[in-house]
């Protein structure tokens, strides 16, 4: 099995301890990892501000990097659906369409893929679990609380697995975080409150980390944490699954 890691360009400058946990994980997994070194932003910027007709340049380089593997992982959520819905190029439309059923954001690659039963993992916290909106709505990695079917999570399963993780309840385990791409620079007052709301509920029930497979959620209530100097911390979904701990 041959697979490309894509990072989003947000990670790779933030947060890139959460894209070396996927390289580590995905690898302690046994799968051939390969890093396209070409890679930058996707487009999903441009295109969430109405300027996808802008894209063009960032899809044909994608498709130039990605073509070729059998799957591709990001430990994103958001740049995931934005490749799978939007990634086109007229010139090199086959393309675009073979790696559009290709691209898979980390936990649904894990659980649908690998089919992963065991992780070697210890991570001794009470962890509360943030559903992001693309995540949940976009790429269905867990059952949306106002449908009347069964319950599922595959982030949550995979948590499960975690010796000495506690996952804590919310009470409103699927509301947005309020960070939106650029909501929260048009919609500041807004999305700051929504913020707060979603920092309080894992406050709350106990949580000392709050995760996600989608980091530009975590980013936006780190914000709020240090801002309310919380002793609580966000963690990006893999450094979960890839920790190991012998506390």
């Amino acid at each position: 099995m041959k697979v490309a890691l894509f990072v989003p360009c947000y990670v790779d400058q933030f947060y890139p301890k959460a894209a070396i946990a996927t390289l580590e994980l995905l690898e302690k997994l046994g799968v051939e990892v390969h890093y396209p070194k070409n890679q930058t932003c996707c487009g999903q910027p441009m295109a969430n501000s109405g300027y996808e007709h802008l894209t063009t340049g960032c899809n044909n380089l994608f498709i130039e990097n990605f073509s070729g593997y059998d799957y591709i992982v990001c430990p994103s959520g958001s740049c995931t659906l934005h490749i799978k819905e939007h990634l086109h190029s007229p010139e090199k439309e086959d393309q675009a369409i073979n790696i559009r059923k290709r691209v898979y954001e980390l936990t649904e690659f894990l659980v649908d893929v690998l089919k992963v039963e065991k992780l070697e993992a210890r991570f001794p916290y009470k962890v509360g679990l943030h559903n992001s909106c693309h995540g949940l709505r976009g790429l269905r990695i867990s059952q949306m609380t106002e449908l009347v079917a069964p319950e599922f999570s595959k982030p949550a399963q995979l948590l499960d697995m975690v010796q000495g993780l506690e996952l804590v309840p919310l009470s409103r385990r699927d509301d947005c975080c309020g960070f939106g791409g650029t909501f929260c620079v048009t919609e500041e007052a807004v999305s700051s409150k929504m913020g707060k709301d979603r920092v309080d509920d894992h406050i709350e029930h106990g949580a000392q980390y709050i995760t996600s497979a989608d980091l530009s959620c975590l980013m936006h209530l780190e914000g709020i944490l240090r801002r309310q100097k919380s002793d609580v911390k966000v963690i990006h979904v893999a450094e979960i699954l890839n920790h190991y701990s012998h506390e």
